[in-house]
């Protein structure tokens, strides 16, 4: 069967493969927007954060006999430990100055983790096993899914869903935009608003962690993963608008669609439509399809 010319298995293979992407996407967008929308920091160290999830979750493995469930559970915490010490150490010291410091900073910082870990392990990648659950795949009758590939699609947009509930929905979300707001304000109410601007950027640095141990079995571990990511991650956060919960997961699950149609039906465009895409979005509304001007 075809469709536009094209065969089925090879356009819905890379509809798959461009939700796989999606999903990572929309992890890594979702923390980018959560600390800048509540820190204002343009956290840049956040594709060495999820390089470090995926690296954990390995050296737990070969090292602990650590399953995939426990890493998966305690590898965010374990690096969102991480990022309370960055930001308690470092960041809390730029807040108040133009965000190209905090930029900087976090630039500098990926590039140590990075390189720190190259000089340990090399460049090449190092496997990990998909849980023996998730061992092969679902005949959907038009293709193969793999068992692995559904529960990370799944697995994102719950987690995805689930913050942008609590961030929009809740008073716990509430009291946080109201801190980026007028903290005073929300520090007259009991509230101690330097912890919660810690366990936010703590937050968002586990979900990078998150999106690294959920990515290790598809992809290999190795210390440029990140580094390889992070770019387009950006882009995502910037089209869907800078500190947009919902922009970051729509854009994130969308663009990945997107890519994937470009390489079946224009292939040479695959590496560039979604910065080609940023900067339409750009012209036309430079606050991004879901951020408000201020």
């Amino acid at each position: 069967m075809e469709i536009f010319g094209i065969p089925s298995q090879a356009l819905f293979g890379q509809l798959l493969i461009g939700l796989i992407n999606g999903s990572f996407y929309a992890l890594l967008s979702l923390g980018l927007a959560v600390i800048f929308g509540l820190l204002n920091i343009i956290n840049f160290t956040h594709g060495a954060q999820y390089m470090l999830g995926a690296f954990v979750a390995w050296l737990g493995m070969t090292h602990l006999g650590i399953n995939y469930w426990l890493a998966l559970l305690v590898t965010p915490f374990l690096v969102g430990a991480t990022g309370v010490l960055i930001e308690r150490a470092m960041l809390k010291q730029l807040y108040k100055l133009d965000h190209l410091y905090g930029l900087l900073l976090t630039f500098g910082l990926a590039l140590i983790i990075q390189g720190l870990f190259r000089n340990e392990f090399g460049s090449s990648g190092m496997p990990y096993p998909v849980p023996d659950v998730f061992k092969g795949a679902i005949n959907t009758g038009f293709m193969f899914l793999p068992k692995y590939r559904a529960w990370v699609i799944v697995a994102s947009l719950v987690v995805c869903l689930a913050t942008w509930y609590v961030i929009e929905r809740t008073k716990l979300g509430a009291y946080l935009r109201a801190a980026t707001e007028n903290p005073s304000l929300v520090q007259a109410f009991g509230i101690n608003v330097p912890r919660m601007i810690t366990l936010t950027y703590g937050f968002g640095v586990g979900l990078a962690a998150l999106a690294g141990v959920m990515a290790a079995p598809i992809y290999q571990v190795n210390p440029t993963m990140g580094a390889d990511l992070i770019i387009v991650v950006f882009a995502v956060v910037v089209i869907g608008g800078m500190g947009s919960i919902m922009g970051a997961i729509v854009t994130g699950f969308g663009l990945g669609l997107i890519e994937g149609l470009t390489k079946v039906f224009y292939p040479e465009a695959s590496a560039t439509v979604i910065f080609v895409i940023m900067t339409i979005v750009l012209l036309i509304k430079p606050a991004g399809l879901f951020g408000t001007q201020k």
